[in-house]
């Protein structure tokens, strides 16, 4: 796993072993900072379910200004701290090695807000939605803010009329990767 482009690119990132996490493929991710290019200059962005760490380093290599991780994986964390290290940009990020609903309470009493989110949980994550509610009714996500969701090909699609607004969705043998705007 590499960084693709931006100050950090062609930079070889560490990646846990095993099947717990699963890794954006360099397919997916060139497509989805194709898609948000113009949107990560100066962004704040926020990395949920960040295993490796490897989108929000990449958000950082090309310009993003703060990248908050959510990971609450031991192994997985100890290998974005590794990658962190590696770039040294730890100024420039916090982390979050906590279930991922206490770290959004966390982000919300911190009145924290974000241009970007990525989201790549589990597939067919049951609460999916339910995060995303609260990342909408609690303002995480800014007016215009991009909301990034990786899932299954076959997993429900989410919904929020009045919310988001779907601009681009691309399709993979196993993976669907979602780009909403909030309203």
């Amino acid at each position: 796993m590499r960084i693709i482009s931006g100050k950090f690119r062609g930079t070889t990132l560490f990646t846990p072993d095993g099947l717990n996490t699963r890794p954006t493929t360099d397919r997916i991710k060139e497509t989805l900072f194709n898609i948000i290019n113009f949107d990560l200059i100066d962004s704040n962005f926020l990395d949920l379910f960040s295993g490796s760490g490897q989108i929000g380093i990449e958000a950082l290599s090309r310009g993003a200004n703060k990248v908050t991780f959510v990971e609450k994986n031991k192994v997985a964390y100890e290998i974005l701290e590794k990658n962190l290290s590696k770039i040294r940009l730890q100024n420039l990020t916090k982390t979050y090695k906590i279930d991922i609903h206490e770290a959004l309470k966390f982000i919300k009493q911190q009145q924290e807000n974000f241009d970007i989110i990525f989201m790549d949980p589990p597939y067919h994550y049951p609460e999916l939605n339910q995060i995303v509610d609260f990342l909408l009714t609690n303002d995480i996500l800014v007016t215009g803010g991009k909301l990034i969701i990786e899932d299954a090909t076959n997993a429900p699609t989410i919904f929020f009329e009045n919310k988001l607004n779907l601009i681009k969705e691309r399709i993979y043998p196993t993976t669907r990767l979602s780009i909403f705007e909030r309203i």
